[in-house]
């Protein structure tokens, strides 16, 4: 055997088998009923924070089915955070579409976009995909800051988004709905059902095919895997989910600028699957839980040494929980069977 077929036989992630990458239906509707009773108990500010953590959660997911299920790096999910915030923006504010409609716009470009990429992104591997897709992270804001393109995205100043109200059914049930708390709760749904229907993608035969080039690309090949079919359809599948991600965040955050989506965000993502278990579905919630309130606790902590109390963070974190969440998850688990 050469030494390229030696390479390219062994996995870029370790192997994870399909039911180590979900969580249990208990566990699940507990999850579930703590996410629907938080707004009631928490202030606006907090529940827009939550709202976040619900996109980025759909983000790092995103990210954690292109790595974790087959295999492939990739630091350029701003790129498609990005277009699909745009995508979103753009139809909300200069076409009238009802916000609720961008989001499988955004989904289906991001889709087209990430697929396209796919195709040349064939030839590459492991940290030469990451870099390809690196530098597709630092091109996008760049792209957008176009005056080619500026009637639509409003070049460096970006554009406002009308944040949305509740529906009128609601008021006339009596039941007053902040605009925070109905795109909580709004995020929530479309979560659950990306969250479910990522799992079902996962149990499917594109799932099992995906997961096969992840864990021996030339025994997949063998076997009769398209792996250049399922490689490219795992990068639009991810920057599909990523795209509708953005779509939120412009939703929420009422406003898209390119200095809003620089490689820094793709890092952040790239740490919040790290954090949460690189394969481990479930914990992407956890990763977006890191990205949103540990720069926060960090902050609080030293606000001129913010960066260093940060990183502290990560590296105990790492020491402690090298496989993230889902290596504390396995630890509860034990425990509690035990009982």
């Amino acid at each position: 055997m050469s030494i390229v077929q030696e390479t390219s036989s062994t996995p870029v992630v370790a192997a994870v088998p399909k039911k180590a990458m979900l969580l249990g239906p208990i566990a699940s509707l507990v999850m579930l009923a703590v996410l629907v009773v938080v707004p009631i108990f928490v202030k606006n500010f907090v529940v827009f924070q939550m709202t976040m953590v619900l996109i980025y959660a759909i983000a790092v997911l995103a990210l954690n089915l292109l790595t974790g299920a087959s295999g492939q790096f990739s630091l350029g999910q701003s790129a498609f955070y990005a277009l699909g915030a745009y995508t979103s923006a753009i139809l909300i504010e200069h076409t009238g579409v009802n916000y609720a409609l961008t989001l499988p716009a955004a989904g289906i470009i991001c889709f087209i976009a990430g697929f396209l990429f796919g195709l040349p992104a064939l030839r590459l591997s492991g940290i030469y995909l990451a870099l390809a897709t690196f530098a597709l992270a630092v091109a996008m804001p760049q792209l957008l800051k176009l005056g080619l393109f500026e009637h639509w995205t409003g070049g460096v100043q970006g554009l406002v988004v009308a944040k949305p109200d509740a529906p009128a059914i609601f008021a006339s049930m009596g039941l007053k709905i902040s605009q925070d708390t109905w795109l909580y709760y709004f995020t929530l749904v479309v979560s659950v059902v990306i969250y479910f229907a990522s799992v079902n993608l996962l149990m499917s035969r594109s799932g099992r095919a995906m997961m096969a080039i992840r864990d021996n690309e030339i025994a997949a090949s063998a076997m009769g895997v398209d792996v250049a079919l399922y490689k490219t359809l795992a990068f639009g599948v991810s920057a599909g989910i990523t795209g509708i991600a953005g779509a939120l965040g412009a939703i929420a955050v009422q406003f898209v600028a390119p200095d809003g989506y620089t490689i820094q965000l793709a890092i952040a993502l790239f740490l919040g699957m790290v954090v949460g278990g690189v394969g481990w579905l479930p914990g992407s919630l956890v990763g977006a839980l890191f990205i949103v309130f540990v720069p926060n606790i960090a902050e609080h902590v030293s606000k001129g040494l913010s960066g260093a109390v940060f990183g502290i963070i990560l590296i105990f974190i790492i020491f402690l929980l090298p496989n993230g969440a889902k290596q504390l998850a396995s630890v509860v688990e034990r425990m509690v069977r035990h009982r």
